[in-house]
């Protein structure tokens, strides 16, 4: 038998330990958010006076907190030059900025055309962009390039991540572009939702979202509205997802151009899917230089996708070329491994699908399947062309592509 005075010896370290576990709770709290407005480092939402200053003051201090801060800039016009977020010197705790008004860039093209960027992050990891517009006022330096001026400066872009990690932009707007709108430059894990980008049509080298050197990028749920490509893949990009876009108009959703240097990086694991294409002048396409190189385009799919008069809907590219006279030389660029599946719409040319690939290194394992593209003239039907490439046709692919087989299960 038990004596009573023996249970109660065995169950004090049970209450002890209970009695520790709920002092423990009661002095765990939730680490505490910081919020810090640019309006209380002297910013002003006038649209007239410089707040450059006032938003890397309340960066400073967000690089420097050992909490979660968000930097908010509330509603209003908020004039800035050149802005260069340094993340080298921060404590990496997360820091955000919600934006509920506009950042606009000053008139004068000149101010922050030569620095090649406005709004920069640089060795940042764990910021997140909310909502908000930025201005870069970028039509006067559009109509100075086509206008032929030769004295034009190339034009900043809006926004560079570089060298920068868990990045998240959620909701921004960004118009009138001098150059491309949001570019990510080595980095990983970023994710982009919900974005508006617009550019007239004529307006030059605006790309809405460039990334080159980047690992795990995912883009969502945005429309892209410019005049250049919507959505550009440079070298050294892997891992890039593109869901749910509508594009248009603009050159469509390009991988390249690739192969200018020789040593340059390759692009694999991409994937594009659920994209309406509106009246641009390229669907998806694959671009690359004639010039020797190591570089290679692999495991690619081009999925559910929508095309409305569009000038070339599927097109592979391996004689890309901007230099006047073009080099005589075929492309160095491999490309391998390509899928184009459930792709529909209308052709404003009648050339729907175009595989120029490479004589020295020809295009292999390309797959379509599910693709019905028509012209959009009455009369007439759609054509393809295919250049060095070999592949596999399954279901049904209208224009057929000649150089592809067709799967003999379905024969």
């Amino acid at each position: 038998m038990i004596h009573k005075t023996s249970c109660l010896l065995l169950l004090l370290p049970l209450t002890l330990i209970f009695f520790d576990f709920i002092l423990i709770s009661s002095l765990a709290k939730p680490t505490p958010i910081t919020s810090l407005s640019v309006l209380t480092y002297g910013a002003k939402p006038d649209g007239s006076k410089d707040s450059t200053k006032a938003f890397l003051a309340a960066w400073q201090v967000a690089c420097a907190s050992p909490n979660p801060t968000t930097i908010i800039v509330p509603k209003g016009r908020f004039l800035v030059g050149n802005l260069v977020f340094q993340g080298t010197k921060c404590t990496n705790a997360p820091i955000s900025f919600r934006i509920a008004g506009s950042i606009i860039a000053p008139k004068d093209f000149r101010v922050i055309a030569n620095s090649l960027q406005w709004i920069m992050f640089d060795g940042v990891t764990n910021v997140s962009i909310y909502g908000g517009v930025l201005d870069a006022q970028g039509s006067s330096l559009w109509k100075c390039k086509n206008s032929g001026g030769k004295k034009c400066p190339t034009g900043a872009k809006t926004l560079l991540f570089t060298d920068s990690n868990n990045i998240s932009i959620y909701g921004l707007t960004s118009i009138n572009s001098q150059k491309f709108h949001i570019v990510i430059d080595q980095s990983n894990n970023v994710k982009i939702d919900g974005v508006k980008v617009s550019a007239d049509a004529d307006s030059p080298n605006t790309d809405g979202i460039h990334i080159k050197n980047s690992h795990s990028v995912n883009i969502t749920n945005s429309r892209i509205g410019t005049g250049d490509d919507c959505i550009s893949i440079g070298p050294g990009s892997t891992y890039v997802s593109i869901q749910g876009i509508q594009c248009g108009p603009g050159h469509g959703i390009s991988i390249g151009s690739l192969g200018r240097s020789e040593d340059e990086q390759g692009v694999e694991n991409v994937m594009v899917s659920n994209v309406d294409f509106m009246s641009t002048d390229n669907g998806v396409r694959i671009k690359t230089w004639g010039k020797v190189s190591k570089s290679f385009v692999r495991n690619i799919v081009f999925q559910h996708i929508n095309m409305k008069m569009v000038k070339n809907p599927i097109i592979i590219n391996q004689h890309y070329c901007l230099d006047k006279p073009c080099p005589k030389k075929e492309s160095g660029v491999e490309i391998s491994n390509v899928r184009y599946e459930d792709i529909q719409g209308t052709s404003n040319t009648e050339v729907a699908v175009m595989l120029d690939c490479s004589k020295d290194k020809p295009c292999t394992d390309i797959v379509m399947g599910n693709v019905n593209l028509v012209l959009q003239m009455v009369n007439g039907s759609a054509q393809a062309s295919c250049n060095n490439a070999n592949g596999l046709a399954n279901d049904v692919v209208v224009p057929f592509t000649p150089c592809l087989k067709r799967d003999l299960l379905l024969t």
